[in-house]
């Protein structure tokens, strides 16, 4: 069963992906190479969830040009199973982008480089969606991550206009058996399996280094995203 909260995917969302580049000038393209960020919006509690992990799971261990990451929402908790890994700020995060799309927030959700969303499992829109967007996405600024032990080095390079910049805490893998819910008797393999959201503050164009605390999470990302949703930056460590 997929859980929706408003009505489905309208049809100016190809408007949205050609007009939302606009405001970004040619330079700050070629500022750098990203991966393009991939957003699965996913519970173990949604019977209609599996297909979508899997999908995702091959993306993180086949391909190098994307980023995905996978947003576990708390709106499934309450129908029969708890997901260990729901996330208050992944429920947000979805909301923001269904605000944004007129969609709502449903599982299995897929949000691709904040542009635009399509049914996690739909591996016949995603895939051309994510070459549109590889060869429309724009770069405002590099973004790179070092660890030093429990501490965290951020850059983020000059550029052209603005946005907030978000540390993204994942874990590589859990295997989690499902005792109750949709998925009751399953065992669920889910990659990349985000922990933690925080901002790291508003980057203005200007070049800066950052010195964080590693974020809960084996592994760490940081997400340079524009005043309207859309992601202008991104990297990994």
């Amino acid at each position: 069963m997929t859980i929706r909260l408003a009505s489905f995917r309208h049809a100016w969302h190809l408007a949205l992906l050609l007009a939302s580049f606009a405001p970004w000038a040619p330079s700050a393209a070629a500022a750098a190479e990203r991966p393009v960020v991939i957003e699965l919006f996913t519970s173990q509690g949604c019977s209609s969830c599996p297909p979508a992990n899997a999908y995702l799971n091959e993306m993180v261990r086949q391909r190098r040009d994307v980023l995905p990451l996978a947003f576990h929402v708390t709106y499934w908790d309450r129908l029969g199973w708890k997901d260990p890994f729901s996330l208050q700020a992944a429920t947000d995060r979805q909301a923001r982008y269904g605000s944004r799309f007129g969609d709502g927030s449903y599982t299995p959700e897929i949000v691709i480089d904040g542009v635009t969303s399509h049914v996690g499992s739909n591996r016949a829109e995603i895939g051309p969606a994510i070459d549109r967007a590889k060869g429309a996405s724009t770069t405002a600024a590099s973004v790179r991550l070092a660890r030093n032990g429990d501490k965290l080095t951020v850059d983020v390079g000059g550029g052209e206009g603005r946005g907030r910049m978000l540390l993204v805490g994942f874990d590589r893998r859990h295997e989690t058996p499902i005792r109750r819910g949709e998925n009751g008797g399953r065992t669920l393999e889910e990659l990349n399996v985000v922990r933690s959201v925080r901002s790291l503050g508003d980057w203005s164009g200007i070049a800066l280094r950052l010195t964080e605390s590693m974020p809960e999470g084996e592994d760490a990302a940081v997400l340079l995203e524009a005043p309207d949703g859309r992601i202008v930056g991104a990297a990994r460590l």
